[in-house]
This record gives C-alpha cells, structure tokens and sequence, in this order.
C-alpha cells in the first residue's frame, strides 16, 4: 500500500474540503470526529489511497497529540499522522463525491470496530514525535 507523507496527505486534504459533497451519504458534520463506522454509509463507496503508517511491521505509538487540550473524540481534534490513531490509518476517498476520509479499525480483546473521521485541512499538524 502506498505511504503517504505529510505533503499528499495535505494535498488530499485540500482537495477533499473542495469536494462538492451536497447530495452524497458521506456529507455531513457527524464525521467531523472520529465515530464507529455508519450502517448508513456503504463500505464500497470508498476507494483506499494510501496509509499514514510508517513500517507495518513496527508498533506505532499510542501517544496522542492534544496540545491545546482536546480529545481523541473532539471535532477540534488536531490531525498529527505521526500520533495515535492517526500512525494506524488509511486515507480513503468517496467515489461519489471525493471527499476524502481517514480510517482505521479500533481493535480490543473481543471486538473490531472500523472507525472512520473526515480529513479536515485546518486540522492538519505536521508534529513531530
């Protein structure tokens, strides 16, 4: 799969808040923070373009990065690729409308829950670990 850096990421991101989104499933504020996957919403209708994982055979770290005080579930949120979730994610595009959206599966001792956040430009932070 193909790694994507700092840069593409940006550039999907820009491309995605372009996006012309006002009659597709995908639309709306309630994946603006990270949420469990919606029934409403097909998984077919979006297509992988790349990870933001560095070497998947290494344990990312599970740090998050909140500096001014936010949540992993907060709509503020920052998108920092080299933090938890993001280091375990895929950027996938809507094929209806282009909106692009990062994804990853949230797993624990007896479940697998595939979440699922929209890439927010404003939201982006090239931080470093």
């Amino acid at each position: 799969m193909l790694k994507l850096d700092f840069a593409a990421v940006s550039t999907l991101a820009a491309q995605s808040a372009a996006a012309a989104v006002a009659d597709c499933a995908c639309n709306g504020d309630a994946l603006a923070a990270w949420e469990s996957f919606p029934a409403s919403l097909d998984l077919k209708q979006f297509q992988t373009i790349g990870t933001l994982m560095d070497d998947p055979y290494d344990e990312p770290t599970f740090a998050e990065y909140h500096p001014d005080g936010t949540r992993y579930d907060s709509r503020e949120a920052p998108i920092a690729p080299r933090y938890f979730p993001y280091n375990r994610c895929e950027v996938a595009r809507c094929l209806h409308c282009g909106r692009c959206f990062l994804r990853y599966s949230e797993a624990g001792g007896y479940f697998n829950d595939p979440r699922i956040r929209a890439l927010q430009p404003a939201l982006l932070v090239d931080a470093p670990l």
